[in-house]
C-alpha cells in the first residue's frame, strides 16, 4: 500500500482535524503523531532524525495518508517516493499558530520526561531532535524566530511541489476545496473540528 497523500503542514495547523477528514473520505488509516504515541512508533523515528536511512514503505505500511510531525518534515522525500501522491500544505494565521503551539505541544517537549516510561523518554528523543533542533534552532519559545521559520517553511512547500499536485488548505475552508483537490464526493456532516488548544490542554492533564 502507498501513501496517496502527504500533508506538509507543521503541527498545529489542524493536522488532527485533517486526519479525521482524510479517513472520512476514504484516506485510511492516516498517520498523524498521535500514531506515534499510540502504536509506539517513536523508535523508528528517533533513528530517522538522528541520520537512520528510512524504509519508508516499512515506515508507513498499512497506512494511504500521512499529516503533522514528524513525517512533515520529510514531505520532499515522500513526495520523490511517492510519485502519485498528492500534498496537502495546511495553514492557520502566522501567530494564532504560535500561540497554539506555546499553549500545547512545545510546552509539552520542554517538560522533564527523565522519570517516563522508556518509549516516552524515546519519542520525546525524536521529538527535542526533530522539532526544536532541526526545525526551529533549538529556539522555540521566541515567537518571531519561529513564526519566521514557520513562514519559510510554507513558502518552500509552495516552490518545491508542482502547483497541480499541491493543495494550500485551511481547515476553515471545510470540505469543499479538500474534495475537489482529492476528487471524491463531499460529506453532508460538517468538516471535522478536534483537538483544539483547550482540547489538547485538558487531556494533557490527564497524562501529565
Amino acid at each position: 500500500m502507498a501513501l496517496s497523500v502527504i500533508g506538509a503542514g507543521f503541527g498545529r495547523t489542524g493536522t488532527l482535524s485533517l486526519k479525521g477528514a482524510l479517513e472520512r473520505l476514504g484516506f485510511e488509516p492516516c498517520y498523524h503523531m498521535l500514531e506515534v504515541v499510540q502504536h509506539g512508533f517513536g523508535a523508528v523515528w528517533r533513528d530517522i532524525a538522528f541520520g537512520g536511512k528510512p524504509d519508508w514503505d516499512a515506515v508507513f505500511s498499512g497506512y494511504t495518508a500521512t499529516v503533522d510531525w514528524p513525517s512533515c518534515n520529510y514531505y520532499r522525500e515522500l513526495a520523490d517516493h511517492y510519485p502519485d501522491a498528492k500534498v496537502i500544505l495546511s495553514l492557520r494565521d502566522p501567530d494564532k499558530w504560535f500561540d497554539s503551539c506555546r499553549s500545547t505541544i512545545f510546552r509539552a517537549m520542554q517538560m522533564d520526561h527523565t522519570e517516563a516510561p522508556e518509549a516516552i523518554r524515546i519519542q520525546m528523543e525524536m521529538v527535542r531532535k526533530l522539532v526544536i533542533q532541526d526545525t526551529f534552532g533549538g529556539d522555540i519559545d521566541n515567537r518571531a524566530h519561529a513564526i519566521s521559520v514557520y513562514n519559510r517553511h510554507n513558502e518552500t512547500v509552495q516552490k518545491v511541489i508542482p502547483g497541480d499536485r499541491l493543495l494550500v488548505f485551511e481547515a476553515s475552508q471545510g470540505w469543499e476545496p479538500l474534495c475537489r483537490f482529492l476528487g471524491v464526493p463531499m460529506p453532508a456532516d460538517p468538516y471535522p473540528r478536534v483537538n483544539t488548544t483547550e482540547e489538547f490542554q485538558q487531556h494533557f492533564k490527564q497524562v501529565t
